[in-house]
């Protein structure tokens, strides 16, 4: 972000891939057979955050409502080394975003944390056991690569003062190969991609993108719109929306070698709570959200203004931020002042 970009309109936020969509993949397995269902459990790595973080975590306030901590992971490493990302080395949480999903199982909110947020990372552990202290303006996505995802699920708990029911993590690797599994997704661009610093160039109109190609678009940050952090996240929105479309239309539970082929795919990216760490968990959690639909889903930036210090950083923007995470504790509307960011100071 520099001083000649105009302040990013807020815009509509989604994640590379949400438990939703996973457990769409997975439900219906158990007909395929032991091999397949155990090889697919398998697939599942876990975090059990109660050991890894301790007591120190807000208390739940709203019984039924649920709140998933869902988190897009790269590794920046061979296969995705030429992705638009800068010079950053080291695995890294690109995406986090908060599912809140109220009492009722009505309409879903989904706030989006931008990895510039400059914000105070609690005492956490990581993961080989170390403690590392607490420290303040540290990047919002730093602290994955320092100390592991518990500890994310920690700082999103503290910074918030929201109790974080469970947890999904989505590594990029998989994310290709789901796209792949599905045989591609369709884009449409109102403007050409550049395809600046190794990103890809698309001229305007609909396009097939392949596995690769659709790492290439979610990673586009230079080469398209005003070039800053935030503004790629309406890239990432736009090609989960067409990906969930492809899904529905290609009707994966009616074709099972269809629904194992995306599963395999879908579960191999996966790192979640040990809570969910099986396909039963994940399937009895799809089922007890059947009333929650994707397509209805608010999504709102979490209020955050331009850093007086470093331009190049965001911090969390009050008192907007805490009415936000008020209305998600006590299962509220969020009010319409809580998802507006104000502008650079």
């Amino acid at each position: 972000m520099t001083e000649k970009h105009a302040r990013p309109k807020r815009r509509r936020r989604v994640l590379r891939i949400t438990l939703l969509l996973v457990a769409v993949l997975i439900l219906g397995t158990a007909g395929a057979g032991w091999w397949a269902y155990s090889h697919l459990n398998s697939n599942i790595d876990s975090v059990d955050l109660d050991q890894a973080i301790g007591d120190n975590r807000p208390k739940k306030v709203v019984a039924n409502a649920q709140n998933i901590l869902v988190l897009g992971s790269d590794s920046r490493a061979g296969a995705n080394a030429d992705l638009d990302h800068g010079d950053v080395s080291g695995a890294r949480s690109d995406t986090a975003m908060l599912v809140h999903i109220p009492e009722g199982r009505a309409k879903a909110t989904a706030v989006s944390i931008p990895r510039d947020t400059l914000i105070t990372r609690p005492e956490c552990k990581d993961g080989k056991g170390k403690t590392l202290p607490s420290a303040k303006r540290v990047m919002f996505n730093s602290v994955y690569s320092l100390a592991g995802p518990a500890c994310v699920v920690n700082t999103v708990e503290q910074i918030s003062g929201v109790r974080v029911d469970h947890f999904v993590e989505v590594d990029f690797a998989g994310f290709k190969g789901l796209v792949d599994a599905l045989g591609g997704v369709t884009v449409t661009l109102d403007k050409p991609m550049s395809g600046a610093k190794g990103g890809l160039k698309l001229d305007a109109g609909s396009h097939q993108l392949n596995g690769t190609d659709s790492l290439k678009f979610v990673r586009t940050r230079y080469g398209y719109g005003d070039g800053s952090d935030l503004g790629r996240i309406g890239l990432q929105q736009q090609f989960m929306m067409a990906m969930l479309s492809e899904i529905k239309k290609q009707d994966a539970l009616g074709n099972p070698a269809r629904l194992y082929k995306l599963a395999d795919a879908g579960t191999k990216s996966l790192t979640t709570d040990s809570d969910l760490a099986s396909l039963t968990a994940l399937s009895d959690f799809a089922q007890s959200m059947k009333g929650v639909d994707p397509d209805t889903m608010e999504t709102i930036m979490l209020p955050v203004a331009y850093d007086k210090v470093d331009p190049n950083r965001v911090i969390v923007a009050e008192p907007q931020a805490s009415q936000l995470w008020e209305a998600l504790r006590t299962d509220q509307k969020v009010p319409a002042s809580a998802k507006n960011s104000p502008a650079k100071g």
